[in-house]
C-alpha cells in the first residue's frame, strides 16, 4: 500500500503535536508528510525531517503535492473556509476542534464536505480512547443503574502570556468574525464534547436546553472561567465546570452519575474509575485509537470514523449558546489574585467550585460564587440551522 500523502496546514504552536504525529504514522509506513502551509515557511528541525514543499497557499499546496489528506489546525475562523477549499479538491480532513466559531459556518463546513463526498473528522483526541465505549458498555449493563446526569471538570493553570500567544487568543471576535475562543469552547471543549459522548447526547437534535455562565479574571474578552449545564432529549443533565485560573493544575475528568453508582473518566489518561454499591472501587485503564490513524483506516479498509462532523453536532450547539450569550463578566477584583512569583491570576476556591459543579451538576451562581452571572438559552436562540 502507497503511503497516503498528507499536508498540514498550521504547523506551529499546536501544530508541532501534528507534525509529530504525522511523522510517527510516516515512520510506520501509513503517511507521507508531502506538504507544509504556514505563513513563514519551517525550518528542518521544525519540521521533523526532511523539509517538505512549503507555500502559504493552502489550495495552491494541495494541487501542486497530490495531497489526500489534510490536517488543518490553524485559527478557529479560519477552519470553515479551509475545509471547503481541500473538500472541493477532493481531499479528506482531520480538522481541529473546535470545528468552527458558529453553528452556522460550522453547518456551512459540514454541509460542504458532505456535498463533496469527503470525509472529515474533527479532532476530539479524547473520543478514540477506547474509555468511550467501555463506559457506554458499563452503563448498558447497568453497572451503575440509571443515569442520572453527568458532569465535567477542568482546573487548568494558564498564565498572561498564553493569552498573547497569537492575536485571536481570548477573543470572541476579530476584525468582525467570530473566534470565540473561550475556555469551554477551546482548552477544554475535550470535557463538553466527551461528557455529552458519555450521555449518547452528541447530535444536535439531542440537545433541549443550555444555560451558561462566562466570566474572566484575565484582561481578555472571552471566558477563562465558566461552566454550561446542558439538558438533553434523554432527560439528562449535562454541567461543565472549567477554569483556566485554576490554583493548582489538575487532569480534567467527566464524571457519569447513576443510581447506584458512578463513573469517573480522566479523558486524557484513558483511565477509569468505577464505584458502585457492593463492590470495592475498580479502576481501567484503556487504549486509544489516533484519529488521523483512524481516517486513513477509513479511507484504506472503510473503518468507521470515530468523529464525523455530525458527531459534533451537540458540542457545536454549546459553542452557539456561547457565542450568542452576552459577553463574560469581568470578575471583580476581589474575586481574583496574582500568584506571588508568576505572571498568573488565580481564582481562590475555584477549583473547589469546579469539582463541586461537577459532583452536583449545579452552576457556580448555585453553589454561592458571588461573581456568577446567569444565561438560559431558548432554543429558538441556539438554531440548528
Amino acid at each position: 500500500m502507497s503511503r497516503i500523502p498528507v499536508v498540514l496546514a498550521g504547523a506551529r504552536g499546536h501544530g508541532r503535536w501534528h507534525v509529530a504525529n504525522i511523522r510517527r504514522l510516516e515512520r510506520a509506513g501509513l503517511v507521507r508528510l508531502a506538504g507544509i502551509c504556514e505563513l513563514t515557511p519551517l525550518t528542518e528541525q521544525e519540521a521533523g525531517g526532511e523539509i517538505p514543499e512549503q507555500s502559504a497557499d493552502f489550495g495552491a499546496l494541495l494541487d501542486s503535492t497530490g495531497a489526500r489528506v489534510a490536517v488543518i489546525c490553524t485559527p478557529i475562523p479560519t477552519h470553515t473556509d479551509l475545509a471547503l477549499t481541500a473538500a472541493r479538491r477532493g481531499v479528506h480532513l482531520l480538522l481541529e476542534k473546535p470545528p468552527a466559531p458558529s453553528y452556522a459556518e460550522f453547518r456551512r463546513m459540514a454541509d460542504g464536505v458532505a456535498e463533496a463526498g469527503v470525509a472529515c473528522q474533527v479532532g476530539f483526541q479524547s473520543m478514540g480512547s477506547h474509555a468511550v465505549p467501555a463506559i457506554r458498555e458499563l452503563v448498558a449493563s447497568g453497572a451503575v443503574g440509571e443515569v442520572t446526569g453527568i458532569g465535567g471538570a477542568g482546573a487548568w493553570v494558564r498564565d498572561e502570556a498564553y493569552f498573547r500567544r497569537a492575536p485571536w487568543s481570548g477573543r470572541r471576535r476579530l476584525n468582525g468574525a467570530d473566534v470565540i475562543d473561550g475556555a469551554l469552547t477551546n482548552p477544554l471543549a475535550h470535557a463538553v464534547a466527551t461528557a455529552l459522548a458519555l450521555g449518547d447526547s452528541t447530535r444536535a437534535e439531542d440537545v433541549t436546553g443550555i444555560e451558561t455562565e462566562l466570566s474572566h479574571a484575565n484582561d481578555i474578552e472571552a471566558d477563562d472561567t465558566s461552566c454550561v449545564r446542558i439538558t438533553t432529549a434523554r432527560g439528562h443533565r449535562v454541567t461543565v465546570a472549567a477554569t483556566l485560573c485554576a490554583e493548582r493544575a489538575d487532569e480534567p475528568y467527566v464524571l457519569l452519575h447513576g443510581s447506584s453508582g458512578r463513573i469517573t473518566f480522566w479523558y486524557k489518561q484513558d483511565r477509569v474509575l468505577l464505584q458502585r454499591g457492593g463492590h470495592g472501587p475498580e479502576e481501567y485503564h484503556h487504549g486509544r485509537t489516533d484519529l488521523l490513524e483512524n481516517l486513513v483506516a477509513h479511507l484504506t479498509t472503510g473503518a468507521d470514523l470515530l468523529v464525523p462532523p455530525d458527531e459534533t453536532g451537540a458540542f457545536m450547539r454549546v459553542v452557539e449558546a456561547i457565542r450568542r450569550a452576552p459577553d463574560p463578566d469581568r470578575l471583580p477584583d476581589a474575586a481574583w489574585c496574582h500568584v506571588p512569583g508568576e505572571r498568573r491570576r488565580v481564582v481562590p476556591g475555584i477549583d473547589g467550585l469546579v469539582a463541586a459543579a461537577a459532583d452536583t451538576l449545579s452552576l457556580y451562581s448555585e453553589l454561592g460564587a458571588p461573581w456568577a452571572p446567569r444565561t438560559e438559552h431558548p432554543l429558538s436562540e441556539v438554531s440548528t440551522r
